[in-house]
């Protein structure tokens, strides 16, 4: 008997992990960074999904660390939304030893690049990265089935306002942020109506509370 193959996923399943207070705020706290990257090994994602904002953050810490081990065989690939083209240190992120590589995603409108620079890019949208495609693309061209994202609000919103979402965890910090009026884990995207479904909730170590809920459709 033939059997037909089942075709494969449109796009990659996403994961937004975020450390967070109460209030839903990211800024103004020490989250537990062990915790929270110890949890994140739970997707055993294929891609590691960042804004520019979070790495440029890291770059000047980029730039006077020695040399890091190499790109990690078995670590996921980095993709970075960079359509500003603000980020230099490519290498140094490749080098890293979190990652396999490193991918740059721009735009139309990404600035001139110059010719030396020596990373994988891929360029989607016209004025603006276009993350539908640019996980399309993920899934056909690298085969990711999980993306993990790893970054502030606006990527995560601009995620979640495109209905591209899956899945949000927030590490759930038991203390009120200094900043009341710091970065939201989904930024700017309110009134997105987006219904969230409780999968599980743990209480962790010293009172921190591990969510995760579906995105509903």
């Amino acid at each position: 008997m033939t059997t037909t193959p089942s075709p494969a996923p449109a796009r990659p399943h996403v994961v937004a992990h975020v450390a967070v207070t109460p209030e839903g705020v990211t800024t103004g706290f020490e989250p537990d960074v062990g915790l929270f990257y110890e949890l994140a090994g739970t997707w055993q994602e294929d891609v590691t999904l960042a804004g520019s904002g979070t790495l440029l953050a890291q770059e000047a810490t980029l730039a006077s660390a020695p040399p890091g081990p190499g790109p990690a065989a078995d670590g996921p690939l980095l993709a970075v939304v960079d359509g500003g083209g603000r980020i230099s240190r490519w290498e140094e992120l490749r080098a890293a030893g979190h990652w396999s590589d490193v991918l740059a995603l721009h735009s139309a409108c990404t600035p001139p690049r110059p010719a030396s620079r020596q990373v994988r890019e891929l360029v989607t949208g016209s004025e603006r990265v276009d993350l539908r495609a640019v996980l399309e693309t993920l899934a056909g061209r690298e085969g990711a089935g999980v993306v993990r994202v790893d970054s502030g609000g606006s990527l995560i919103g601009a995620l979640l306002a495109a209905d591209l979402l899956d899945e949000v965890s927030l590490l759930v910090h038991p203390c009120l942020a200094a900043d009341r009026d710091g970065q939201r884990w989904y930024g700017n995207a309110r009134g997105t109506g987006r219904a969230l479904e409780l999968v599980t909730n743990e209480t962790l170590r010293d009172g921190i509370a591990w969510l995760r809920h579906r995105v509903r459709r």
